[in-house]
């Protein structure tokens, strides 16, 4: 049983190998130091910090993060040694908060090896403080106690160190905050296993890819098909949606929660933690009462949900679930229609009797007759669903963040940097032909769980023919432009780089936004030494940081490693690749999304079919997207061939180049 303490309560430890993990809203710097029985750290050699992490029974993380693991062997501490505390603290000279009264409450658990939570404690009435003594492991008569602490100390570091009587405190805060802010060590999180989907509000039937992206449909059972939003409920045909976190900045599935954002300046904090799962999430918001006989008023965020972020994200699977289901009962029951119509009528052609004359017309028109009354019950009923779920995406879409949000949302007119990485990300629109005016936000799950091909030959079945490839090659590749952007505005400044191979230089025009705004990490590669160049460091990256995390050396990365995520756009493949980069670029779409490397590629399928059957595989792990309307993605639950639509900037617009010029902006003040 978790004992969940407050301020000065104590619980018994009956192991001595422990786990101290750290959520918190910001990124912390965690320190442990050792005191004696008054609680007194006797020098420098006594604490754990950034830039000594490891002491006897001690070793704590090199930089400052929003999640810490603090690895602690209470038989191994020396016996002069009667108190472990546990400090928390906030980097100075950053441009993050400088109070923990302006972040979520920070929130301290202490577990055993197998990840069994003994304790844990969310430290709040944190207010001016930036740095805070969370817990303190203390030895009482041979035994191993944890005790809530919760002192907080408005002078920092150096405050708290010397309230703990150490002699050289001020220095030492010095050194800390100088180890972290040279980064002496970047470290990345092991990819947790993958568990099975969380509850949701309503689960949805979801697209899945069609037979040109990998064969024919498989066949699941109820309730198991992919997402729109990147994954797909258990059991469906691609990778799980509810993958945890596997690289920094990643998001928690839908079995986790997100982190609150940052409240306004003078606000309320709330500090009931995100991460606690032991209670239900706060209930979503009720609609007015309807009328008599009317359909209840739609409310935005009217799903179940942590967060109004959570709870919109839920919202728009269920309307998508609901689309699949109301447009599946239409047409099964026109098919019904049909086929009772059929039998009618062949039973009067059976009759030789009835086959001519009065008799036979008005079996025939009896048969027609029933056959109009039950398609105009099923149009009545999906009439009536359509209009609930119309005026629904009416208060959904104007409330939707930026992430989820069309290019001519109002809600880009008010866009800054985020703190913090959304669940999602918005790709593009769906619909069905008998709902042509609903459209459903396609939402896939960040961090990007499969890379994505925007097809250059599509010819758009729904919405026309391009026949002219220039024109299509120049579309497809602002496709990709757009959705860079996208995934360059919903990152944190320094958390998202996007690299560019263009060999030929094709792409240069459409390129422009983000060349000419300087968020990109390099100009475009260009030729077949750019593409090896380019190729090559991304490939070496996947390798440094996958040999990290499988050695158990995640926190030992070389100094000034780039952790943020990587996104490589691939502009005329196969232009210029030769077999080596051809094998280099396979490499990064299977091994690349799980190490923070993803792909996007602008290609035309039968360009490349000189490299015969060795691509296939590249193409069926990609998500397949198309620059002009198209009904590709196939919904194997319900049998529905859904219209995709991309999420493309609208003409003459600005809001494109003003987003990146504030990406970039905050870019060069974190670098």
């Amino acid at each position: 049983m978790t004992a969940e303490l407050v301020r000065g309560q104590n619980h018994p430890l009956s192991q001595a190998r422990l786990e101290i993990r750290i959520s918190a809203g910001t990124p912390v710097v965690a320190v442990a130091a050792l005191g004696d029985e008054n609680g007194r750290i006797h020098g420098v050699e006594w604490v754990a910090h950034p830039g000594a992490p490891a002491q006897p029974g001690l070793e704590v993380p090199r930089q400052a993060a929003a999640d810490h693991r603090l690895a602690v062997d209470l038989d191994a501490v020396p016996e002069a040694v009667h108190r472990v505390g546990v400090l928390l603290a906030l980097p100075l000279g950053g441009t993050g908060p400088v109070r923990f009264g302006a972040v979520a409450a920070p929130f301290v658990a202490v577990t055993g090896l197998d990840g069994g939570e003994v304790a844990s404690y969310t430290i709040t009435g944190l207010e001016a403080e930036s740095a805070v003594v969370a817990l303190e492991l203390y030895r009482r008569q041979g035994a191993w106690k944890v005790r809530a602490v919760g002192q907080g100390y408005a002078g920092g570091l150096a405050e708290l160190l010397t309230d703990q009587g150490l002699p050289q405190a001020r220095q030492l805060a010095g050194g800390i905050n100088d180890a972290v802010a040279q980064g002496l060590a970047r470290s990345v999180q092991a990819p947790p296993p993958r568990t099975a989907d969380g509850d949701r509000s309503r689960q949805a039937a979801a697209p899945a890819l069609g037979p040109d992206q990998g064969g024919t449909a498989p066949q699941p059972g109820p309730g198991s098909a992919m997402s729109p939003y990147g994954g797909q409920t258990p059991g469906g045909p691609l990778q799980p949606g509810p993958q945890q976190p596997s690289y920094p900045g990643a998001t928690p599935g839908p079995d986790a929660v997100t982190q609150p954002s940052a409240p306004p300046a003078g606000g309320p904090i709330d500090y009931s933690h995100p991460r606690r799962q032991n209670a239900a999430p706060p209930p979503p918001p009720t609609a007015p009462p309807a009328a008599p006989g009317q359909p209840a008023q739609p409310v935005a965020g009217d799903a179940t949900g942590w967060s109004m972020e959570e709870r919109l994200y839920n919202q728009v699977w269920g309307m998508f679930e609901d689309l699949a289901r109301t447009t599946a009962a239409y047409r099964s029951a026109v098919d019904f229609a049909e086929s009772r119509m059929d039998k009618e009528l062949e039973q009067v052609l059976s009759d030789p009797r009835s086959r001519i004359g009065g008799q036979g017309d008005a079996a025939r028109e009896a048969a027609r007759t029933r056959y109009a009354e039950l398609v105009a019950q099923a149009q009545e009923a999906l009439d009536r669903d359509l209009a609930q779920l119309a005026a629904e995406a009416g208060v959904v879409e104007p409330a939707l963040p930026p992430a989820y949000a069309r290019w001519d949302n109002p809600v880009w007119h008010a866009y800054r940097v985020p703190m913090e990485i959304p669940m999602a990300l918005r790709l593009g629109d769906l619909h069905l032909p008998e709902a042509d005016r609903i459209r459903i936000p396609m939402l896939v799950r960040l961090p990007l769980e499969r890379g994505l091909w925007i097809d250059s030959g599509a010819a758009g079945s729904s919405g026309g023919s391009l026949t002219d490839s220039h024109a299509m090659s120049r579309l497809a590749m602002e496709t990709a432009v757009a959705h860079a952007a996208r995934l360059l505005a919903v990152y944190p400044a320094g958390e998202f780089t996007v690299h560019v191979i263009d060999p030929a230089g094709s792409g240069a025009q459409s390129l422009a936004p983000l060349v000419q705004t300087g968020v990109l990490a390099a100009p475009p590669a260009r030729g077949a030494a750019g593409v090896a160049d380019v190729l090559g460091r991304l490939t070496q990256r996947v390798d440094l940081v996958q040999m990290a995390v499988r050695g158990g050396a995640a926190d030992s990365l070389p100094p000034g490693f780039d952790i943020s995520q990587q996104l490589l756009i691939v502009n005329d493949f196969p232009h210029g690749f030769d077999d080596r980069a051809v094998n280099q670029l396979r490499y990064l779409a299977d091994e690349g999304p799980a190490f923070g490397v993803h792909l996007m590629m602008v290609a035309h399928r039968e360009e490349s079919s000189g490299y015969g059957p060795l691509l296939d595989p590249l193409w069926r792990s990609l998500l397949r997207l198309t620059p002009v309307a198209d009904d590709h993605l196939a919904d194997p639950w319900v049998g529905h061939a859904w219209t995709y639509e991309p999420a493309l900037v609208p003409p003459g617009s600005q809001i494109l180049q003003q987003v990146l010029s504030q990406v970039a902006t905050a870019r060069t003040k974190f670098m």
